[in-house]
């Protein structure tokens, strides 16, 4: 009998049964998915990085190094379980060509040809193996897959004026170190003996000394062991939790605001429960009144509503647990490439399903605590009105006779929603959040793809940047005297980079990669404090400001020449690259062993910059002559087209959101003025005119959503993004926005799909009679 009624019941509201069902469906698709991802993300990392054995402290060095004196450091000291030494020939882009004739002229990427490393730091092909090349093969890294669109049996081409050199691709690089886009360096891997040749005809050797602690606890220590030591240290040094954090940056981002989404929609899913059981016990009040008054108990009807939405919940959770398994791929497919996909264990399988479980438990209990509202119909009440009478109305005071700003069914639905504000704010919470859900990843994308976005990498925003990326003094002496004398230069500022010695607060010698030159110039801008103005100050990259636990005002103890030197901190910066620790300061340029030059230039009005970037780049040839747009898409492209993804993913979920409560709204309000609306018919209006009364409560209901939403997006929107960036050194983010996008465009694509929902749900009020 039971089912009877069931099969009844849905036969009869089968449109909003099933719209129900497909949100539960899509609740349960992004839980899955994005617990499946988390999943995937943490489990695959760890495999990789276990199969590469990543050591736990690197040291990049560019210069001469003494192995014994390594050997013997390492030797002698206790935390240390193994040490490496990783030879890596760099080789200038412009010298190289990557499968169809793309060359690598104007990369960002440092390219670097390795060899396989024999104990740790192992480099995997796309099957998580580890790599074996022959003489006459490459393995080119996953990056270039991805952006260069590289495939097996390409060619990769090394020339100079003197020789060419060419190999085929046969297999594609993880690596555990190098993977992100954001680490401009990347490792090409050659056959020992074709390394060997390539190394006697071009390029420079630069060094990894890379070690396995004991003990991963020890790291500080070992750090600091390192770095007061007089071992090879040109070069930022890198540990174990930045690989991490720099591997998961990407995907960890799209995973978390998955996530997020899931937990918005599950809120909305208890709301649109709320919406549903409510109108279904409208429609169904006089029923549920002769089964009170002819003695059914309360649980026995409870029971009977209760099962419909545990079947309908079940059903749905299983739909979208199912899809969530042959849809995975489009959320997963970038850890796939990078990473890699390891095999799981039966507890790590079950999590999306432990996930989808945990949601359709909440939507039972969300339904037994919707339905308690049956506790408050009277038989009697239901059986003469046909409706719960709840006093859900509050007396307002708006005399019609004073009204002379808007028609009659304009004002009456105003009057409405301050009536019944109580019933109006749960449709505002639902178009507040789906606002939400539009514009955070909408703003996010728009400032990840904003030239100001430099900001946040520590480089001051240019027309051009050039790097030296090998120390020549003679050559970058050559470059600034060129650009003094070019006439369509606006204004240029000549920078170096050096490593140098501070004390800590233990008095511990630590390094410090530290920018020197004039940074009145080019302006960043400071989350505190200000660029150095005076040779006694420095500012400090977020990282170390928060490593170090300083502060604008504070000093810092710098080994300049011999000489401990105290500098007064200017202010704290945002800063990505190099491992987000980094300074600028005042210092005298060339008083220490220099890492590399940079130049920052604008150009005059109505000068080509492409043209420019090209006589630059051949004129101080193997210089980097870089436009920042460029320099932004080939660090960040692989994030933006996730984000792109996410976006579109959001932006369709929001609308069918919207859609969707939208709709069960006026059917449980509808139900819920049938008698209103009767007599509203009786009087003389026409359904036209009840038609706009419904559109203009939820046209003001949806504008003050989207007002909070965007609001909100603007605040606490940009708190979360700024949260996920600060692990790699971007501690507040300031979205860039697009006024169009953002408030013209979204609010009307809501605000249209919303209405047209109005205008087909309330087609039904031309069918309310006052004798019915």
């Amino acid at each position: 009998m039971l089912i009877k009624i069931l099969h009844k019941d849905f036969l009869k509201n089968k449109i909003i049964h099933i719209t129900l069902c497909l949100f539960i469906v899509l609740s349960a698709l992004l839980v899955a998915s994005g617990t499946n991802m988390i999943t995937e993300l943490v489990h695959s990392m760890n495999a990789l990085f276990a199969k590469s054995n990543v050591p736990h402290f690197v040291q990049m060095h560019a210069g001469k190094i003494d192995r014994g004196e390594i050997d013997t450091f390492a030797e002698d000291n206790p935390l240390i379980k193994n040490k490496q030494i990783v030879e890596m020939l760099h080789i200038d882009a412009s010298n190289i060509e990557l499968g169809n004739h793309l060359t690598g002229k104007h990369s960002v990427m440092d390219h670097y040809f390795v060899k396989q490393n024999s104990t740790m730091d192992r480099l995997l092909n796309l099957d998580s193996e580890v790599l074996q090349i022959s003489k006459g093969e490459i393995a080119v890294p996953v990056y270039f897959s991805q952006r260069a669109g590289i495939k097996l049996g390409d060619k990769v081409k090394i020339s100079n004026k003197d020789f060419d050199m060419e190999w085929t691709v046969v297999d594609f690089v993880r690596d555990a170190q190098m993977n992100p886009s954001v680490v401009h360096s990347k490792r090409f891997v050659l056959h020992e003996t074709d390394l060997n040749d390539l190394k006697n005809r071009l390029g420079e050797v630069e060094y990894l000394i890379e070690f396995q602690l004991k003990d991963p606890a020890t790291l500080n220590e070992f750090r600091n062991i390192y770095q007061s030591s007089n071992l090879p240290q040109q070069g930022p040094a890198i540990d174990y939790h930045l690989f991490k954090a720099l591997n998961a940056l990407t995907d960890g981002i799209v995973a978390t605001v998955v996530l997020l989404v899931s937990l918005l929609l599950m809120i909305i899913a208890i709301l649109c429960i709320r919406f549903t059981v409510h109108a279904a016990i409208e429609e169904d009040i006089k029923e549920i009144g002769v089964m009170k008054a002819i003695g059914i108990s309360l649980q026995a009807m409870k029971k009977i509503y209760l099962f419909k939405y545990i079947i309908l919940a079940v059903v749905a959770s299983l739909i979208g647990y199912i899809l969530s398994t042959f849809l995975s791929h489009l959320f997963t497919n970038n850890i796939m490439l990078y990473i890699g996909m390891a095999p799981k264990s039966p507890f790590l399988k079950m999590l999306p399903l432990l996930a989808v479980f945990c949601l359709f438990m909440i939507i039972v209990f969300f339904c037994v605590m919707a339905f308690n509202v049956m506790n408050k119909i009277s038989a009697v009440e239901a059986l003469r009105s046909g409706s719960m009478r709840k006093t859900d109305r509050v007396k307002v005071s708006f005399p019609l006779s004073k009204n002379k700003f808007m028609d009659v069914p304009t004002f009456l639905g105003f009057a409405d929603i301050f009536g019944r504000f109580k019933l109006y704010r749960l449709l505002l919470f639902v178009f507040f959040l789906c606002s939400f859900i539009i514009i955070v990843p909408v703003n996010f994308l728009n400032t990840i793809q904003s030239s100001d976005f430099i900001q946040y990498m520590g480089v001051e925003r240019s027309d051009v940047r050039i790097d030296i990326p090998q120390v020549d003094s003679q050559r970058f002496a050559e470059l600034i005297a060129h650009i003094h004398n070019d006439q369509d230069v606006k204004r240029y500022a000549p920078l170096s980079t050096s490593q140098f010695k501070v004390l800590n607060q233990e008095g511990i010698e630590e390094n410090i990669m530290v920018e020197i030159g004039d940074f009145s110039i080019f302006p960043l801008e400071y989350l505190k404090g200000s660029a150095p103005i005076r040779k006694n100050e420095i500012a400090l990259s977020y990282l170390n400001s928060k490593e170090m636990k300083k502060t604008v005002g504070d000093t810092l103890r710098l080994i300049l020449q011999g000489k401990e030197q105290e500098l007064v901190i200017s202010g704290i910066y945002q800063d990505v690259t190099n491992g987000g620790r980094t300074a600028k300061a005042l210092l005298p340029m060339n008083h220490q062993p220099v890492l590399w030059y940079e130049v920052a230039v604008d150009f005059k009005t109505g000068i080509d910059i492409q043209a420019k970037k090209e006589e630059y780049a051949q004129a101080f040839y193997p210089s980097k002559v870089t436009d920042l747009k460029e320099y932004l898409k080939q660090t960040f492209g692989n994030t933006v087209d996730q984000l792109k993804f996410l976006t579109t993913l959001a932006i369709i979920i929001a609308l069918f959101i919207s859609t969707l409560i939208t709709s069960l709204f006026l059917k449980m309000l509808v139900a819920k003025d049938f008698s209103e609306i009767a007599i509203m018919k009786r009087i003389g209006f026409s359904p036209y005119h009840i038609r706009k009364h419904y559109i203009v409560k939820i046209g003001f209901v949806l504008g003050v959503g989207i007002i909070l939403g965007t609001i909100t997006s603007n605040t606490v929107g940009e708190s979360l993004v700024s949260g996920m960036l600060s692990l790699i050194g971007a501690a507040k983010i300031t979205f860039v926005i697009d006024p169009v996008k953002t408030y013209i465009l979204c609010p009307l694509i809501v605000l249209f799909v919303v209405i047209t929902t109005t205008i087909l749900s309330t087609v039904s009020v031309g069918k309310i009679r006052m004798e019915d």
